[in-house]
């Protein structure tokens, strides 16, 4: 029998998404009903993906403060549409069309990420912490190199850049979003099919080797459905740091277990409700069309901020 707070979730999430197809819906009704169909799936898949992704780090990490942006992500992503502005100039990165623009930005950051995976965890012995300072020295790397590049443009390429730093909800390519709808779904698939095993991962590495799990094996596997998970949603949509960690904080406060089973749904249906919610509000109500990303990434650190007053991350 599905449990309570997770059906609860999936009937807030249906009444947003009612909510976002049908407020104010008059005219063609179609044809409107059909570009906000398109709209609804790409935040559902975005949701679900950030949220599952970043329960997936913190379980191989045993660190519920990680969130996939501190591997260098987001880093990367700025970097690469920098480089497409500078490099082409507004013209020229203005006729990428968007179906090529996601597969070179979903291609890149997912090569970077398997290469850093496969390269540090075998010369560090699968140590994830390791691991992970390495993608944050990345990072900054890949920030001072954006920025050096943005310091050369001017400033009608920054405007262009500075317009692709925040994530865009307001649209999403067709051809990309059922690319990557395919994609999240075989990991969704593969992450389901091992929550039983992530139980066992989450109490450790040497932990999880006595009870016959392969754990240097699982946390490969488990980084690089991370990583498909991230640059997928991050080129479809742009980068949104605070999300994950926002979303993860909340499923655990709610579920209140370390079952994988309830996690996982728990963080995904948080994530979707969150941006369908907001979106509606934000476009219906008031009208604006890319300032949410932005309200998220402020709520998301100040609820982050209070949690951890609270000694509510451990």
């Amino acid at each position: 029998m599905a449990d309570r707070r997770i059906l609860g979730l999936s009937c807030l999430l249906a009444a947003a998404a009612a909510l976002f197809l049908f407020w104010g819906l008059r005219g063609p009704v179609a044809y409107i009903l059909e570009l906000r169909l398109v709209k609804l799936a790409g935040l559902l898949s975005v949701g679900a993906a950030v949220g599952v992704a970043t329960v997936l780090l913190q379980t191989i990490s045993r660190n519920r403060i990680l969130t996939p942006a501190f591997m260098g992500f987001d880093a990367l992503f700025l970097l690469l549409q920098t480089g497409l502005v500078a490099g082409l100039g507004i013209a020229g990165s203005s006729q990428i069309p968007a179906l090529a623009g996601f597969l070179l930005d979903a291609a890149v950051m997912m090569g970077a990420a398997l290469v850093l995976f496969t390269s540090v965890l075998r010369r560090t012995r699968h140590d994830i912490q390791l691991m992970v300072l390495t993608g944050v020295v990345l990072g900054l790397m890949f920030r001072t190199i954006t920025a050096f590049l943005q310091r050369l443009m001017d400033p009608s390429e920054f405007s262009i850049v500075q317009a692709r730093m925040f994530a865009q909800f307001g649209s999403f390519d067709r051809e990309a979003l059922a690319m990557a709808l395919g994609l999240m779904m075989l990991a969704f698939w593969w992450v389901w099919s091992n929550h039983a095993v992530l139980d066992v991962a989450a109490l450790g590495r040497d932990t999880a080797r006595s009870l016959g799990v392969g754990h240097d094996r699982l946390q490969l596997k488990v980084l690089c459905i991370i990583a498909a998970l991230v640059s997928v949603s991050t080129a479809l949509a742009g980068p949104v740091a605070f999300l994950g960690l926002l979303v993860t904080s909340l499923a655990h406060s709610l579920m209140r277990t370390h079952r994988h089973a309830l996690l996982l749904p728990a963080a995904a249906l948080i994530s979707a409700l969150i941006l369908v919610a907001g979106q509606t509000v934000f476009e219906r109500i008031l009208m604006l069309q890319s300032t949410l990303a932005v309200v998220i990434e402020f709520c998301g650190g100040l609820l982050f901020m209070f949690l951890l007053a609270k000694g509510k991350i451990r």
